[in-house]
């Protein structure tokens, strides 16, 4: 996975810059890449992309196609170069490091919330609210639901993780107690 990683970095550098560069901006961009990554992670559209019996522009127009929305001119050029360059397939990995990059730029980062029972809009809010001074960044929560916690949250922001849940008391205590 690590080399996808380093492979498709360039890739999203790249239409970051261009992006950037464009009145559209990278939003318009990134809900492009968005789709085309989401239309490129289902197997049938993988198995078809994948197929050598198909020529670079027949790939394009059944890509085109399936996205059913006229691409941004730049967005064109971009599909073009990665199916030359046998890149298609690694679109989920490119729109993932293109939102990283956008976040970075917006000061913004996603918080992965993991919650034992089901969080209200208010619990979230105040959650943030707790957390963004910390990280000051403004944060974009992703709330889910993890009945094996038992209880409390736990919450990874980029390399950090704040684990309050009691599943993760049980071990420490656990763990104290072995030692």
């Amino acid at each position: 996975m690590a080399e996808n990683t380093t492979v498709a970095r360039p890739y999203a550098e790249a239409l970051f810059e261009a992006a950037k560069g464009e009145a559209r901006g990278p939003e318009a961009w990134g809900e492009q890449l968005e789709g085309l990554a989401e239309l490129v992670g289902m197997q049938d559209v993988r198995a078809a992309m994948s197929d050598p019996r198909l020529s670079h522009a027949q790939r394009y127009d059944i890509l085109v196609a399936l996205f059913q929305a006229p691409l941004l001119p730049g967005m064109q050029n971009f599909v073009n170069v990665l199916i030359e360059n046998d890149r298609l397939l690694m679109l989920p990995i490119i729109a993932h490091q293109f939102q990283a990059l956008k976040d970075a730029d917006q000061g913004v980062a996603q918080a992965e919330i993991l919650s034992a029972f089901p969080l209200s809009d208010e619990q979230v809010s105040s959650l943030v609210a707790l957390l963004e001074p910390k990280f000051k960044l403004k944060l974009k929560p992703h709330v889910t639901v993890d009945t094996s916690l038992i209880g409390g949250v736990r919450v990874v922001v980029g390399d950090h993780v704040f684990d309050t849940s009691v599943q993760a008391q049980l071990t420490r205590m656990r763990d104290a107690l072995v030692a």
